[in-house]
């Protein structure tokens, strides 16, 4: 990029100072082009839906589909170092999170959840009471996480400009998820032992997936709220200030500067 300005701006120094100023907006231009094309790429290509969402939903979207990307891969993280929960009801771990994401998707909560989403279904997966929790405790954590997440993303898998984000959800849903890290680390089973291993320390190191991914989730989530709530909070701002401006700017105009 360098050697490109250099060589585009190299004028005969008898060149008029006008006419080496014209030349600029081109120079710049072609080299952002050359750059561009050469170092940046769409991820994913234009979809005809993409016309009935705002720029905001498309970031709420793509918010979504990475949280749920963040939240797979703990899922197979937690089922790597703990097999007896996907042993409880599937064939592999990979079976699970299929047979989870399909109940996710479909909208049909695991039998073993007895209908509970949300903060339910996190709740039952740290059950060790009297009636401790029999089934997959991953894939309860999962379903409960994914509710959260579609519910702070205005209860929709994808927005369009009917939907937004609801920052007071998107907001419980981040302190949610740094719950459900904490009592993951911490929380023990009836053995004493942790109830679900989630760090790996060995000799080659520590593996913080867990932690990682979720921190990321959490991250998300407060952004999404901070801007659910800054949209709010500018509409009436943005309507006086325009309202002002097109009203009074004609009158502003004619007084005098001094």
């Amino acid at each position: 990029m360098r050697a490109l300005f250099r060589s585009s701006l190299d004028f005969p120094r008898d060149f008029p100072f006008v006419r080496r100023l014209a030349w600029l907006p081109l120079t710049c231009a072609a080299a952002l082009l050359a750059t561009g094309c050469a170092s940046t790429q769409r991820a994913e290509p234009y979809e005809s839906k993409e016309w009935l969402q705002s720029s905001t939903n498309r970031i709420a979207n793509l918010a979504l589909r990475d949280n749920l990307q963040s939240v797979k891969r703990v899922q197979l993280s937690l089922y790597r170092r703990n097999p007896r929960e996907w042993h409880k009801w599937a064939t592999s771990a990979e079976d699970a999170t299929n047979r989870t994401w399909n109940a996710i998707t479909k909208e049909q909560p695991l039998p073993a959840l007895q209908g509970n989403t949300g903060i339910d279904a996190i709740r039952l997966a740290f059950e060790t009471g009297a009636k401790p929790y029999a089934g997959d405790r991953v894939a309860a954590l999962v379903v409960g996480w994914a509710s959260l997440l579609k519910q702070a993303n205005g209860d929709t898998w994808e927005q369009t400009m009917l939907d937004g984000v609801n920052a007071e959800n998107s907001y419980r849903a981040a302190r949610n998820f740094e719950i459900s890290l904490w009592l993951i680390s911490s929380k023990p089973g009836p053995d004493g032992q942790p109830l679900l291993l989630a760090t790996e320390i060995s000799d080659r190191g520590r593996n913080l997936l867990v932690d990682r991914e979720l921190s990321k989730v959490v991250a998300r989530l407060d952004l999404l709220a901070a801007q659910a709530d800054e949209k709010y909070r500018r509409a009436a701002l943005d309507f006086s200030q325009n309202w002002l401006l097109g009203n009074l700017g004609p009158f502003f105009s004619m007084l005098p500067k001094n």
